[in-house]
């Protein structure tokens, strides 16, 4: 298996490989294993998420200068920020997969969406991958957004790296952001690399690890990898006197209170070992991405639904997290990917969904470089596949080849605002219907229908920005414009089919069917939910949370 640049990722890139003893096999599959290191970005909006990660690809070879990755047929358009929509408003609002070779490392990477409104795309990445890196701006320290992810990275117990970015700019003072990050969210920080200066007047970093000084230098646009000059720290002819004494005070008193890096605290989730840089700059980055490979876990066992571990060696397993359709105008299909979490998966393979017990063929499998494919022949623990066409596939699903598994369903979120969606062309209702449920199919929105004879959808949201996305993908990728019209709902219980002839005449009230076929009541407000459990105690109300 090659990458985009053509460069070996896998020992293996013959589509069948040879004969081998079984032993021989489970040693080959745990060994391209451990080259792996998927792991995701997690950060508020604009602290700096996608220049890190492009500064990445510059570092691993995958672009010359920053901003322009290198792709199929020297096309310099396949970014993580692939869709127009994102490109317009300079922001991420869907999650895309890049894998790329670094150090003789397979490194997977699943880049997030920074808005809070596609926060549930950025918790269903979060479920495939094995570390994540925590990027902070240094003027703004732990955001709502960033705290919200991190409880989700603690309670799925995800190492994290954390990244103190736009050093180079005025910010807080390093102390008081470590203090916030103990004191938010409870995980201590470990600094590996320490700032020399105050951030705005930035001089450079200290590796705590070998205690030499390495100078800040400014690359030019940020567009080729920075230069360091390393020296010891008394030899620092840059250096005042007194920057050079406050430094040691200050490093000394991180060993006093014990603040070194410890690996197996943080694989445990206890520390986040801590850098400091300018990703606009390239100043840290090669710090933080060799943390990647050095520090950051393999992939481990799986955990199933009844809590057994799925061994790294036995045969292939999987789970989708992810459905997209349309990332590519010339392919106009749809894509699952699935983290691969056992076993070896061979493009041609024969794999059976677990929740329907049918099998099929993975004749068109890929490994996706944001929005641009290639054929993939192997892949291992770790590692991301897309699965084109394989339309039966749901976001959770369970995939494996011969020995049966059910992976735990990924989170859902219980929608904030609920709204009427109606084709403005009615003679394109094919189109429409087709769009809605593939928005839905991929977690855009939420799909409901009413039980009337004929059904009126309603679609649900978290933020308001996903409604903003369905409409822009419905015009642009199914020709059909629409209306989206505000309901007076604004909670949703799960419930069952005793509900639906009581609250029939209840105006406060709506019954739904999502497209699972569950039974939702749509409740106009808390008001109307009291008196629903007060009048009717016998209808079961259950709440949506995360699994």
């Amino acid at each position: 298996m090659t990458n985009l640049s053509g460069e070996a990722v896998g020992s293996f890139s013959q589509e069948h490989p040879p004969t081998q003893s079984a032993e021989q096999d489970a040693n080959a599959i745990t060994s391209e294993a451990a080259r792996r290191r998927t792991f995701a970005i997690i950060s508020h909006p604009d602290a700096g998420k996608t220049t890190l990660t492009e500064k990445f690809l510059l570092y691993a070879g995958q672009i010359a200068e920053a901003g322009a990755v290198k792709a199929r047929a020297g096309r310099k358009s396949a970014t993580s920020d692939w869709m127009e929509m994102e490109q317009q408003r300079g922001i991420s609002i869907t999650s895309t997969v890049i894998q790329f070779t670094y150090r003789s490392h397979v490194i997977n990477l699943l880049d997030t969406p920074g808005h809070r409104d596609f926060s549930e795309d950025t918790y269903r990445v979060l479920a495939a991958v094995d570390s994540a890196i925590m990027v902070l701006d240094a003027a703004k320290g732990i955001e709502a957004q960033t705290l919200k992810l991190f409880e989700v990275c603690a309670g799925r117990q995800i190492p994290i790296l954390t990244f103190i970015n736009k050093y180079d700019r005025p910010g807080k003072e390093i102390l008081g952001l470590l203090d916030e990050i103990e004191t938010k969210i409870g995980v201590r920080p470990t600094p590996v690399t320490w700032p020399v200066g105050i951030s705005g007047d930035f001089k450079g970093v200290i590796d705590r690890r070998n205690n030499l000084y390495i100078k800040y230098q400014k690359m030019a646009r940020g567009s080729k990898e920075a230069g360091e000059e390393t020296c010891e720290l008394n030899r620092a002819t840059d250096l005042s006197p007194e920057m050079l004494e406050q430094t040691k005070e200050e490093l000394s008193l991180l060993e006093a209170v014990g603040s070194d890096l410890d690996i197996g605290s943080f694989l445990e989730g206890k520390t986040t070992p801590l850098f400091v840089g300018s990703a606009l700059t390239n100043f840290g980055v090669k710090h933080i991405l060799d943390a990647v490979v050095d520090m950051a876990p393999p992939p481990r066992a799986q955990t199933d639904v009844s809590g057994g571990k799925r061994d790294l060696s036995e045969p292939f397993s999987g789970f989708a997290f992810k459905i997209q359709a349309n990332m590519d105008p010339a392919h106009r299909d749809n894509v699952a990917f699935v983290r691969v979490c056992s076993g070896r998966f061979r493009r041609g393979m024969v794999i059976t969904h677990e929740k329907s017990k049918k099998s099929f063929a993975t004749k068109y499998a890929a490994s996706v470089f944001g929005n641009d494919r290639n054929t993939i022949d192997v892949a291992y623990p770790g590692d991301v596949v897309g699965l084109v066409n394989a339309g039966d596939l749901a976001i959770g699903d369970s995939l494996y080849e011969t020995l049966p598994v059910a992976y735990p369903p990924i989170p859902t979120f219980a929608p904030e605002l609920f709204s009427y969606v109606t084709s403005k062309d009615v003679s394109k209702y094919k189109q429409f219907k087709k769009g809605l449920e593939q928005m839905a199919k991929e977690g855009v929105i939420q799909l409901y229908n009413d039980l009337d004879p004929v059904p009126n959808p309603i679609i649900a949201a978290v933020g308001q920005m996903q409604f903003e996305v369905f409409s822009h993908r419905l015009i642009n990728e199914f020709k059909v414009p629409v209306e989206i019209r505000a309901t007076k709902y604004r909670l949703i219980r799960k419930s069952g089919p005793e509900c639906i002839k009581p609250l029939q005449n209840v105006s406060g009230a709506k019954v739904v069917k999502n497209q699972s076929g569950d039974i939702m009541v749509l409740i106009e407000s808390p008001y109307w939910l009291s008196y629903i459990q007060g009048e009717y105690p016998d209808i079961f109300l259950s709440q949506i949370s995360l699994h």
